[in-house]
């Protein structure tokens, strides 16, 4: 009897996966539009990595200041997540994806004009206003349309971030060896391009039935289990943007090379994001997999620390291993943001991305900094410190996310 249920059980969970897949596939037009121009926004993300000395040097700039570029960006980005769904609530989800893109067209386009590292800086967090219309609206458009449930908007919404991410450092690459400017000019074509399939396919979303108070987001921090997530997301962030903005610096690569490098860490990234990361949350539950894939990313940054300055091989490897892991931690953290929270999902977003952005606007500017001051070793042991603070954060705060755990785990 004890072989039957199991072997029922086994079936339950093949048929249930089977059909996890085919919800995921079978989509309307309009989240496929939407998820494609989600692509080409974060593809804006990597877009500059391998650029970064190439920047450095023809606008005779410091790699610290060069990553004010990441700053500038998140920094907007962040304190811009506070107003999208004042926004968005008023004119509806569409409206306010049409006007981020058309924001992000425009200052990408201005970036490529750029004549000193400043001027490039501004125009660049201009960018990163129009990514927070169109990000924080977008993953609320897709949840909201997308068949299969919350949990299928979401697989669908990572594997656009992951594809972006590792698709921008080979875009970066392929033009910016050419000439620096051309990515930026690239990217608002990509976009403008995004714009018109948007306008045509996404059908008009009316606004909410209840408009969004500037305050909402702040308040939704109140709520511990998204509390938690958002401070643990912060520094965990900072690990993130700490591999992705200073590790260029050090490897000592053409835009290719370091094109190639990013490309191969965005395609772990992706994979581990939709396949892994859903297999590893059933079988062990979402926050015993947060905890330990947590502690494997801090020892890559121990890794990257020891390898910084003596062996770019291993910093290559230790690179791409460190794509799988924040592949996994991103769809782990950004579900439970959509779901541990009390709030509606649009203001629990924005309340944990405007917390989270700050360790992406903070680890750039900080690691160069660190580096010019110390060593290259020191950025990445900093960033470990910062993976150890996020780990204990989501220890001591579990009881507030076990409510989020699968089959009582």
């Amino acid at each position: 009897m004890a072989a039957n249920q199991a072997e029922t059980t086994a079936e339950e969970i093949e048929e249930t996966l089977t059909a996890e897949k085919a919800s995921m596939l079978k989509q309307p037009k309009a989240v496929w539009a939407t998820a494609l121009a989600a692509v080409f926004a974060f593809m804006g993300i990597g877009l500059v990595d391998p650029i970064l000395p190439a920047i450095a040097e023809n606008l005779d700039a410091s790699p610290s200041q060069v990553s004010l570029l990441f700053t500038s960006y998140f920094l907007v980005t962040a304190v811009a997540m506070l107003v999208t769904g004042f926004v968005s609530s008023r004119i509806g989800g569409k409206k306010t994806l049409l006007i981020g893109l058309a924001l992000i067209v425009v200052f990408a386009s201005l970036a490529g004009t750029s004549g000193d590292v400043a001027t490039l800086v501004g125009f660049r967090a201009g960018w990163g206003l129009g990514n927070a219309l169109f990000v924080a609206t977008a993953l609320a458009v897709i949840v909201g349309v997308a068949s299969g449930g919350a949990a299928t908007a979401i697989i669908l919404y990572e594997a656009a971030l992951g594809l972006g991410i590792s698709l921008g450092p080979l875009l970066g690459a392929l033009l910016g060896g050419w000439q620096w400017r051309a990515p930026f000019f690239g990217t608002a074509t990509l976009m403008a391009a995004a714009f018109i399939a948007l306008l045509f396919l996404l059908p008009r979303t009316p606004a909410p039935a209840t408009r969004t108070r500037l305050r909402d987001p702040l308040l939704a921090l109140g709520h511990a289990g998204l509390r938690t997530t958002a401070a643990s997301a912060l520094f965990y962030n900072y690990g993130f943007f700490t591999i992705l903005a200073f590790t260029p610096f050090i490897l000592h690569m053409n835009a290719y090379g370091i094109g190639a490098v990013f490309f191969g860490w965005g395609v772990a990234v992706a994979v581990f994001s939709v396949f892994v990361a859903p297999v590893l949350q059933r079988r062990f539950g979402t926050t015993q997999t947060l905890m330990g894939t947590l502690t494997a990313l801090m020892l890559v940054l121990l890794g990257l620390g020891a390898a910084a300055g003596t062996s770019i091989p291993a910093v290559v490897v230790l690179v791409v291993v460190s794509g799988a892991l924040l592949g996994i931690n991103n769809t782990l953290y950004t579900e439970l943001a959509m779901e541990v929270s009390d709030s509606p999902r649009p203001v629990a977003s924005a309340g944990y991305n405007f917390v989270r952005w700050m360790g992406g606007a903070l680890a750039p500017f900080a690691a160069t900094q660190i580096a010019e001051h110390l060593n290259v070793q020191m950025p990445f042991l900093a960033a470990a410190l910062a993976l150890l603070i996020g780990l204990l954060i989501v220890v001591a705060g579990r009881r507030f996310l076990v409510t989020h755990q699968p089959h009582g785990v």
